[in-house]
C-alpha cells in the first residue's frame, strides 16, 4: 500500500520539478518566455475565451481609456500590457525614447512599418504638428481592422492613414498613389526579416527619385543591430539609431554608394 501511493507521490514531485524548470527558462531566457506569452500561454487564453489577444487590449482600451485622449488610449495600453498579457507594442521605457526623437525631427511625413493594434501610431501622431501626416503599414487584416478602431477612438485618424498589405507593394506607390514627397521619419516595428530589405527598397526609391533623395531619413527601430550588420545606408539618407535601454545615438555607417 505505502509503495502504490508512493508513486503517485513521485510523479507529481517530477511534475512539480518539470514546472518549476519551465518557470526558471521563461524568467531567464528571452526565447522560452516569447514561446510561452505567444505560442502557449495566449494559445489557450484565445480558446478559452474566443477572442484573440489583440482584440481583448482593444475592448480593454475601449472600457477603460478616454475616448479622444491618445495619451490616455497609449496610457492603457501600457497599463494591459503591463498588468495582464505581453504584446508586441514598443512600451513605455522605449516610447519616450521615440517621443523624443519624433519631437526633435518634428517631421511633415513619416512612415511607420508594422501597426500591430495601432500602439506607436496613436504614440508618434499625438506629437504630430499641425497639417503633419503618418503612414502607417500593416500586412495582417485582423491587425489593420484592430488598429483602425484604436487609432479613431484615440481621435488621431486625420494624421494617421493605414495602408493594408506588404510593405515591399506599398513603399513603391507612395509617391504616386499616396502623394508622398518626401519621407522625414521612418519607423521600423515589423518583422525582422523585413528590416533589412525594406530597408534597401527605401533606399532604391530614394535613389529613383520616387521622393527628394536629400531628405533625411530616420530608421528608428528596436532591433538596430540588425540593420547595422546587414545594409550599408547612402548618405542621402541619415540614420538614427536606438538600442533597447540606451539612449539615442546616431551611427556612423558607411556610404554604400
Amino acid at each position: 500500500m505505502l509503495e502504490s501511493s508512493s508513486v503517485p507521490l513521485f510523479i507529481v514531485f517530477i511534475l512539480l520539478f518539470i514546472l518549476l524548470l519551465i518557470v526558471l527558462l521563461i524568467r531567464k531566457n528571452g526565447t522560452a518566455a516569447l514561446i510561452w506569452n505567444e505560442i502557449i500561454r495566449e494559445k489557450v487564453t484565445n480558446f478559452i475565451m474566443n477572442q484573440s489577444k489583440e482584440q481583448r487590449i482593444l475592448n480593454f482600451v475601449l472600457q477603460n481609456a478616454v475616448r479622444g485622449d491618445p495619451c490616455s488610449v497609449v496610457d492603457t495600453i501600457d497599463k494591459y500590457c503591463s498588468q495582464k498579457e505581453w504584446a508586441m507594442n514598443v512600451g513605455n521605457e522605449k516610447g519616450k525614447i521615440l517621443d523624443k526623437t519624433v519631437e526633435e525631427v518634428s517631421p511633415s511625413v513619416a512612415l511607420e512599418l508594422g501597426t500591430y493594434c495601432g500602439y506607436s501610431a496613436v504614440r508618434i501622431s499625438r506629437l504630430l504638428k499641425a497639417g503633419a501626416r503618418l503612414l502607417t503599414v500593416e500586412f495582417n487584416p485582423e491587425f489593420a481592422a484592430i488598429a483602425k478602431q484604436m487609432i479613431e477612438f484615440a481621435g488621431v485618424q486625420d494624421k494617421v492613414k493605414l495602408l493594408e498589405g506588404p510593405s515591399e507593394e506599398i513603399i513603391p506607390q507612395l509617391k504616386k498613389k499616396y502623394e508622398v514627397d518626401t519621407l522625414d521619419f521612418v519607423f521600423l516595428d515589423h518583422w525582422k526579416d523585413r528590416y533589412t530589405p525594406d530597408t534597401i527598397l527605401l533606399q532604391i526609391c530614394s535613389t529613383m527619385g520616387l521622393w527628394m533623395s536629400s531628405t533625411q531619413v530616420y530608421l528608428v527601430n528596436m532591433e538596430a543591430h540588425y540593420i547595422q550588420s546587414n545594409v550599408c545606408l547612402t548618405t542621402t539618407m541619415k540614420p538614427f539609431l536606438f538600442f533597447p535601454g540606451m539612449q539615442l545615438a546616431e551611427e556612423g555607417l558607411s556610404s554604400s554608394g
